[in-house]
C-alpha cells in the first residue's frame, strides 16, 4: 500500500479540487442579459468565483463580493471585500449595504449573477438598525460557542437581517436573479446555505425565537425584541420576488467524496463513503467512527483493509475549556484517545476550505503512534480533550494540517485509512 500519510493528503486534494471554482463556475453561467451584469456573493470562495466568472464572461460586468480576510484573489472588473468570519465585523456590515444597494438599482432587462459559498452567512451581515452590529455579533458568538447546528445558526441570523433569507433577491426584483453555490451544508440546502439570501425562507422568527430559548440565550435583548416584531419576517415560498430567479448548486460535500472515492480506488484501497451529512458533538461522532475503523481491521466489516472511511458533514463543538482547535482537530483528538494506537490505522480530518473554526490550520492528522509521541512529550490527551486544546495537542506533534485558504468550501473532509496486517 502507498505511503499512509501522503496517501491521505492527496486524498484530500483530490476532494477540494472538485469543488474548484475555476472548474465548476463558466459551465453555469447563464446567457448575457439585454441590460447590465452585476455580479455579487459571499463565502470564502467567492473571490475565486468571481475571478472565474471575469475569465469566461466576454460582455461588461461589475460588481462586488465579499470574502473571508486571506481569501481574496485579484479580480479586474468585480470589487472583492474581505472581512470577518465566523464573527462579523465592520468591512462585512459594508460590503452587505453596498451589496444591496446595487441590487436596488436593477431593472427587468438586467441580469444579477449572485456567487454564494460557505461562510457566507457571517460575511454578508447587515442587521437592521434596531440591532445593529454589535448585538448581532453577541448572538453569533453564543450560538457558536453552544455547538448548535449551522442550520440553527442561520435560521436566527436570517432574521436579524436585512439582506439574508430572501431579502437580496426581493431588492433585486424585477431583474433576473441566477444564483450559483457551492455548498457546506449537510443536505445541501440553498436556503440554510449562507442564509439563503436569493432564496425563499421556510423557517420563522418564531422559529428563531425557540432556538434561541433552546440554548439559553436570551440577550442581548434588542435581538429579541426585533424577532418579536412583523419586521423580522423573510420572504416564503410562493412569495413573487422569486418569479425571475433560478439556483444552481455546482459543488457539494458529496461530489468532493466521490472524487476521493475515486483516488482510493485507482490506488487499489477500497473506499467506503459514510456520508455527507454527519453532524453532531466532534468527540461524540470520534466514538462511532472509531469502532468502525476497528471493525474493519478487526473483522474486514463494513470493508476489507487496505480501506479507507470517507465522511463529510460538519461537526461542531461545546467549548469548556479555554484553548485552541475547530471541530476537525478535536474529532481527531478524539478518534486517536478512542482507537487507542491500533497498529495498522491512520487518519486525517480537515476543513476544505483550509482553516478549521478560527484557527490557521485546516485540520490535523493521526497515526498509530500519535499517543505514544505525545505521551514522551508529556502532553495529555485527556487534558488537551477536556481543554478543548486539540491545536496546541497536535502542533506539539507535527501533525497539524497546512493548507492556507482553498478558496472552496465543501465542508469537513475526513478519512480513516486501514491497512492490511
Amino acid at each position: 500500500m502507498t505511503e499512509p500519510i501522503p496517501f491521505l493528503r492527496a486524498l484530500f486534494d483530490a476532494a477540494v479540487a472538485a469543488a474548484a471554482p475555476a472548474l465548476l463556475v463558466p459551465a453555469h453561467l447563464p446567457e448575457p442579459p439585454r441590460g447590465r451584469t452585476v455580479v455579487v456573493g459571499a463565502g470564502k470562495g467567492a473571490a475565486a468565483m468571481a475571478l472565474a466568472v471575469e475569465s469566461a464572461w466576454t460582455g461588461p460586468l461589475d460588481g462586488l463580493v465579499v470574502t473571508r480576510y486571506g481569501h481574496g484573489v485579484p479580480c479586474a472588473r468585480i470589487k472583492v471585500v474581505e472581512a470577518g468570519h465566523p464573527v462579523p465585523d465592520e468591512h462585512g456590515q459594508w460590503a452587505a449595504r453596498e451589496i444591496l444597494t446595487l441590487a436596488q438599482g436593477l431593472t427587468e432587462d438586467d441580469l444579477l449573477i449572485c456567487l454564494i459559498s460557505g461562510g457566507g452567512s457571517a460575511l454578508l451581515s447587515l442587521p437592521p438598525d434596531t440591532v445593529g452590529l454589535a448585538d448581532k455579533r453577541a448572538v453569533t458568538t453564543a450560538l457558536l460557542r453552544c455547538g448548535a447546528p449551522i442550520s440553527a445558526i442561520n435560521t436566527v441570523r436570517k432574521h436579524l437581517s436585512t439582506i439574508k433569507g430572501g431579502r437580496l433577491a426581493a431588492a433585486a426584483a424585477p431583474a433576473r436573479v441566477v444564483t450559483l453555490i457551492i455548498s457546506d451544508v449537510p443536505g445541501d440546502d440553498p436556503a440554510v446555505i449562507a442564509s439563503g439570501p436569493t432564496v425563499p425562507d421556510p423557517t420563522t422568527a418564531g422559529d428563531a425565537l425557540a432556538i434561541l430559548a433552546a440554548y439559553g440565550i436570551s440577550e442581548p435583548a434588542s435581538a429579541l425584541a426585533h424577532l418579536k416584531t412583523p419586521a423580522a419576517e423573510t420572504p416564503k415560498p410562493g412569495d413573487a420576488a422569486f418569479t425571475r430567479t433560478s439556483t444552481h448548486l455546482i459543488a457539494t460535500p458529496r461530489m468532493a467524496l466521490t472524487a476521493a472515492a475515486d483516488f482510493a480506488r485507482a490506488a487499489g484501497i477500497t473506499p467506503v463513503i459514510l456520508g455527507d451529512t454527519l453532524e453532531g458533538e466532534a468527540r461524540d461522532a470520534a466514538l462511532l467512527l472509531g469502532p468502525m475503523a476497528l471493525s474493519c481491521a478487526r473483522h474486514g466489516e463494513p470493508a476489507m483493509p487496505p480501506c479507507v472511511l470517507l465522511s463529510g458533514g460538519e461537526f461542531t463543538v461545546t467549548l469548556r475549556g479555554d484553548g485552541r482547535g475547530g471541530p476537525n482537530g478535536e474529532f481527531a483528538l478524539a478518534l486517536a484517545r478512542r482507537l487507542d494506537s491500533h497498529p495498522h490505522i491512520w487518519a486525517m480530518a480537515c476543513d476544505t476550505d483550509g482553516i478549521d473554526g478560527s484557527e490557521d490550520n485546516a485540520g490535523a492528522l493521526i497515526t498509530p503512534d500519535t499517543l505514544v509521541r505525545a505521551a514522551r512529550l508529556g502532553l495529555s490527551a485527556d487534558a488537551h480533550l477536556a481543554d478543548n486544546d486539540s491545536y496546541g495537542f497536535f502542533q506539539a506533534l507535527g501533525d497539524l494540517v497546512m493548507t492556507g485558504p482553498t478558496l472552496t468550501n465543501v465542508n469537513d473532509f475526513r478519512a480513516i485509512l486501514i491497512s492490511a496486517e
